[in-house]
């Protein structure tokens, strides 16, 4: 069946559209289901993806400018993609404190500059999300659905976490603009197609923002994650992975 892919993506926008309704998921402390869903997403870049980059290297190696830069570090990627999405993290955290500190909506939000470029970052990265979710047309089914699951699972902590920051801004505007960024990085993928060096640099920038994403939203003390259920998460799909 051609355009496989297009079921996935379906289900990936509906956790968009339908990601106004996951404050239940919201409470303290942290939902068992986000950090068994956190769990997954990790695995999944440690054990599937990142063995990936290993494997495309070779690609990147072809690139002239990557002489001595990219050649044999294409892991250097994914360090900006997570030093990229904690630069954000900060600035959404230093917006907010400055509300605070100013007594403006009562310190409950960013302020919609933060806003816009939270959620200007996270559409690039859904877009690409989109477009790598295509290029898996060529592969195994079941490839595409173990990155799929992974991505749904990491698109609720994302969205989870964008609804606590930006509340109202988020329900209106911003869902809808992860949904239209991911399908337009699925329609990108079906009209253009790049290089396999490019494939592994996104694969790359995608796994290290996965990374922080994830731990962003475990670690603080505040959100009293449970370990026992994002370590069983982990398992859980390690075995899955290393069984296939």
């Amino acid at each position: 069946m051609e355009y496989v892919s297009l079921w996935p993506i379906l289900l990936l926008a509906l956790i968009h559209f339908f990601g106004n309704r996951l404050t239940f998921l919201s409470a303290m402390p942290r939902s068992v289901w986000l950090s068994g869903a956190g769990g997954v997403s990790v695995a999944y870049v440690f054990l599937h993806l990142f063995p990936e980059l290993d494997e495309g290297q070779e690609h990147v190696e072809t690139l002239a400018w990557a002489e001595g830069f990219l050649r044999h570090h294409v892991y250097l990627v994914a360090l900006t993609g997570l030093a990229v999405f904690y630069g954000l993290e900060r600035l959404v955290i230093s917006s907010k404190n400055e509300a605070i500190a100013d007594e403006e909506d009562d310190g409950e939000k960013p302020s919609f500059g933060a806003f816009l470029v939270h959620i200007g970052s996270f559409a690039f990265y859904n877009a690409l999300i989109g477009y790598l979710l295509f290029q898996r047309e060529e592969g195994p089914v079941e490839e595409m659905a173990l990155f799929s699951i992974a991505m749904a699972l990491h698109f609720i902590v994302n969205d989870v976490g964008l609804l606590t920051y930006h509340k109202d801004n988020y329900e209106r505007f911003g869902r809808w603009v992860l949904v239209v960024a991911l399908v337009l990085g699925w329609g990108v993928g079906y009209v253009l197609e790049v290089s396999e060096t490019i494939v592994v640099l996104v694969m790359a920038f995608i796994g290290g923002g996965v990374i922080l994403n994830i731990m962003k939203e475990e670690l603080p003390e505040e959100r009293k994650s449970r370990f026992w259920a994002f370590g069983l998460g982990v398992a859980a799909y390690s075995v899955l992975l290393l069984s296939i």
